[in-house]
């Protein structure tokens, strides 16, 4: 009879290098459409483009937010090891505004990324708060170094980011469309309003939006 105290769990077996490969064909023309369509791809679309058979997908994924759910896991882990990269950086006001930017980035890159941030309010709600939770970690530090070397006014707080990162979000979708560097206007514009003092304007390079893309 076999001793329970000496039971090991097995690991998971490797997947067969066929599997393997459909995996990552699966992952990559799922990064492609959700970030060019947003939330509304289907798997149907996911397995066209990745050129197996839906079946193919379905095996790997019971439905489409099941795959969601990895990718935006994926991209946190993202965000989160480069804001913990940041935290190397001797002055902290360069790398908080890079962070900032790096992510307004990744939001205007993928459309579902954006549509799970700022659309999604149902079952995700709990999985976005452990997100910014996640992130609001190295954030902090990088806003109290920056208001320590005197480069960030003294009343901005970490939890402030999210706000931020909504107005930005927040640009006409269709000015959006037909100019997709848009929002660099607008984080210019914050990041004048963020610095604790500042000799010039941070020039943007972008005007705003024509009249026919203002709502």
């Amino acid at each position: 009879m076999t001793n329970p105290s000496f039971e090991t769990t097995k690991a998971p077996r490797p997947l067969r290098r066929d599997a393997q490969r459909n995996r990552e064909r699966i992952l990559d023309a799922a990064r492609e459409l959700f970030a060019e369509r947003g939330v509304a791809v289907t798997l149907d679309d996911i397995a066209k483009r990745a050129g197996v058979g839906v079946g193919t997908v379905y095996r790997r994924y019971s439905n489409k937010d099941a795959l969601l759910d990895e990718l935006f896991e994926e991209g946190i882990d993202e965000l989160a090891a480069s804001a913990e990269a940041l935290l190397a950086s001797r002055d902290a006001w360069d790398a908080l505004i890079r962070f900032l930017e790096q992510l307004e980035e990744a939001s205007a890159a993928n459309r579902a990324l954006e549509d799970l941030i700022m659309r999604d309010s149902g079952r995700r709600c709990e999985r976005l708060a452990r997100a910014r939770e996640r992130l609001r970690g190295p954030i902090a530090v990088l806003v109290e170094r920056a208001k320590e070397q005197g480069r960030l006014r003294a009343d901005f707080d970490a939890d402030d980011v999210p706000v931020i990162h909504a107005m930005i979000a927040a640009v006409p979708s269709d000015a959006h469309s037909r100019s997709p560097e848009l929002w660099r206007r607008y984080f210019g514009l914050i990041v004048d309003g963020l610095a604790s003092k500042r000799s010039t304007i941070t020039e943007t390079g972008i005007g705003p939006p024509a009249p026919s893309q203002r709502r």
